[in-house]
């Protein structure tokens, strides 16, 4: 715990130290960009597995090409 709000401190001082400059600013507003778009590609892969994974329930869907829609998403996953 107090690794963790040292590691907290720690990089709310980098943050705000790169807020007094122009690059500074404009790399954090990059990781932030960077972090929102990832956020939304991992969200949309989630919900293309729930939406598989009901078809297939319903019966709408075989095993094999449940099985290779599901492999091909989990490869795009970057978080696991």
């Amino acid at each position: 715990m107090k690794n963790t709000l040292s590691a907290i401190a720690l990089l709310s001082f980098f943050i705000m130290a790169g807020c007094g400059t122009t690059g500074g600013t404009a790399s954090v507003g990059a990781l932030g960009g960077a972090a929102a778009g990832g956020g939304v590609y991992e969200y949309r892969l989630h919900k293309a597995k729930e939406r598989i994974e009901s078809e297939h329930k319903a019966g709408k869907m075989d095993d094999k090409e449940y099985n290779a829609r599901k492999d091909e998403i989990e490869r795009l996953q970057l978080l696991r």
